[in-house]
């Protein structure tokens, strides 16, 4: 089974390489696979932004497709910046956009820093059937980065089950409690039964 991963994030392409291990899929992803301009995120939600990614995917390349759509949502900012994190600040680089966010938080006290990544998965097939799932993990926002490893928001995002922050876990560490990581493990184990259906139907559609 061929499967087309609708991201460009090359952090995100080896998390998940390795994660779909299990799955004995040959996964592509929008830097191998030709997909064209990328959608416009223009859901109000995780799912609808997922959604939006994996059809185009399926549609342009006729195979299934895996998208996800993720965010860092900041209790003191609101549940900011949420949808918008990989554009929070407009078109910064991940660095520039961690130092937005702790301008941003720079006078939150210690005790009010709390906050959570959310990540939601959709896979789609050509003939339009849509399965999703999701995860969350609960963590704190430190004044500074911490750690090498990871992308996005990983360096300041301590986890308390880790006591480290993302940046700071190894990769196995991270996607044991990772959102993106509860996500993966629960698609995991629906495909132990549902994908060899899902693809079945893929392929009597054709």
């Amino acid at each position: 089974m061929k499967l087309v991963l609708a991201t460009r994030n090359r952090g995100k392409i080896e998390e998940f390489r390795r994660a779909l291990e299990p799955l004995g899929v040959e996964l592509r992803s929008a830097l191998d696979t030709d997909l064209g301009p990328a959608p416009e995120e223009s859901g109000s939600s995780y799912e609808e932004n997922a959604l939006i990614k994996a059809a185009h995917a399926t549609h342009v390349t006729g195979l299934v497709a895996l998208a996800d759509d993720s965010g860092l949502e900041v209790d003191a900012l609101g549940g900011g910046p949420g949808i918008y994190s990989a554009r929070f600040g407009g078109r910064l680089s991940e660095g520039e956009r961690i130092a937005h966010l702790l301008q941003k938080m720079k006078n939150v006290p210690e005790g009010e820093r709390s906050a959570k990544f959310r990540c939601v998965l959709v896979l789609a097939g050509p003939n339009g059937r849509v399965r999703s799932f999701e995860g969350s993990c609960e963590g704190r926002i430190l004044p500074g980065p911490r750690g090498e490893r990871g992308h996005g928001y990983d360096p300041v995002f301590w986890s308390p089950d880790l006591g480290k922050t993302f940046a700071e876990a190894t990769t196995e560490e991270k996607e044991a409690v990772s959102h993106r990581g509860q996500a993966v493990a629960s698609l995991l184990e629906w495909a132990k039964d549902g994908l060899a259906g899902f693809v079945d139907e893929e392929r009597a559609a054709d």
